[in-house]
């Protein structure tokens, strides 16, 4: 009995969990509306668009791109070595990045390999350091991402990027050190071939993945971290070993894009493909019904979440949680995103509307680097830099 009285909580504890799971999010606030086109205090600025000519030699294609933002890419690099270095104060992390790290980047495959090579010895940072910042999305990110349909059967698809978590928190700036440093390195990406659009994305330059894309006139696509115990160290740490059956996530959908040639190909592709790290793939596409969420863990698809107006599934909504389970109480973005979808209604939904549910509190906060609004019809494509004023949400 003894052991079962240490395992009770008291009657003060119970008190404290019950008002920690039922009061009112404190960062909270309802749902915004008339952001856009964005202005004021959440907005912090455009974002700028480059070539990446996919007809150039693969160490070639970057180099205007880090020309431009190599000074902002070496701060990041920095930072990251600097929370590295506070872990292990001895330096030997950052020799094993800048010396045997290097070395494994032989093992990915083609063109990503040359292509981080070209980023290297353009940016002037160490190989080794090039590759641990491509890694980092694997293992860092939580974010937003939602489909939408019309009335008339129109697709809507955008996502808020967030990305810095326990990565040095600025006490001065009440900020995520990483969050802000990020934000000059976001660019948008035409990627060409024979001076044509291949495909778009959002991108940090310097990150060879995508996290944001769309290929024009067949789909969209973004990718959100499945936050899970066989999660992305394992895979990571598994391909250092020498198993390399898994694909990257920014690999895989940088791949779908260039090569998927329709909705479904890609849908097929991101479903069955073996990973380093699960994953959610959320999906749209250009016809009535054409959007889905695709749960991933490293070996197979768990869940497949589609779009079906006839039964009233007008949107799906991804964050970093399975949606047939609550998310943390700390970190509850799903909830104050539906609540403000719904009070939009499939009527009034739009790029606009869903800007506004992306710029309400918590599901824009402290993280959120950027918001990406994208429509299949030309690959259009709009990205702006995000501030989240006091009081906010950390995360």
């Amino acid at each position: 009995m003894a052991g079962w009285g240490r395992a009770l909580l008291s009657p003060a504890a119970l008190l404290v969990v019950a008002q920690v799971v039922w009061a009112p999010d404190p960062y909270g606030e309802e749902c915004r509306s008339k952001t856009y086109p964005p202005s004021g205090p959440t907005f912090k600025g455009n974002v700028p668009t480059y070539v990446i000519n996919l007809d150039l030699p693969p160490s070639k294609r970057w180099d205007n791109l880090m020309h431009d933002k190599k000074t902002e890419l070496k701060t990041v690099v920095q930072n990251i070595k600097d929370i590295a270095n506070t872990f292990f104060p001895s330096g030997k992390v950052v020799d094993i990045v800048d010396n045997k790290i290097a070395r494994l980047t032989a093992t990915l495959p083609y063109p990503f390999n040359e292509e981080l090579q070209g980023i290297a010895n353009s940016s002037g940072i160490p190989l080794g350091e090039i590759v641990i910042f491509n890694i980092f999305y694997e293992i860092f990110t939580v974010c937003t991402s939602i489909v939408a349909e019309d009335k008339t059967g129109k697709l809507y698809h955008a996502r808020n990027l967030d990305f810095g978590l326990f990565l040095g928190w600025d006490v001065k700036n009440n900020s995520w050190t990483l969050t802000r440093e990020l934000k000059p390195l976001v660019v948008n990406l035409d990627f060409q071939r024979n001076n044509k659009t291949v495909f778009k994305s959002t991108n940090f330059a310097g990150y060879i993945g995508m996290v944001s894309g769309v290929k024009p006139d067949l789909f969209t696509l973004t990718m959100n971290e499945r936050f899970s115990l066989d999660g992305g160290y394992v895979g990571i740490f598994e391909w250092f070993l020498g198993r390399r059956d898994g694909m990257w996530m920014g690999f895989l959908t940088r791949t779908v894009l260039e090569n998927a040639t329709s909705y479904q190909d890609a849908k097929d592709k991101l479903a069955k493909t073996r990973l380093l790290a699960p994953a959610y793939f959320i999906l749209g596409g250009k016809n009535s019904g054409e959007g889905c969420v695709i749960t991933r863990s490293r070996t197979a698809t768990l869940d497949i979440w589609d779009l079906d107006t006839k039964k009233g599934t007008w949107y799906v909504l991804e964050t970093n949680y399975d949606r047939w389970k609550p998310p943390l109480i700390l970190d509850n973005r799903r909830t104050p995103a539906m609540k403000c979808l719904n009070q939009t209604t499939q009527e009034n939904i739009s790029l606009p509307t869903i800007y506004d549910v992306l710029s309400t509190k918590p599901v824009l906060n402290k993280l959120t680097v950027c918001t990406t609004l994208m429509e299949v019809d030309n690959g259009h494509t709009e990205t702006y830099l995000r501030e989240c004023p006091d009081p906010c949400s950390p995360w």
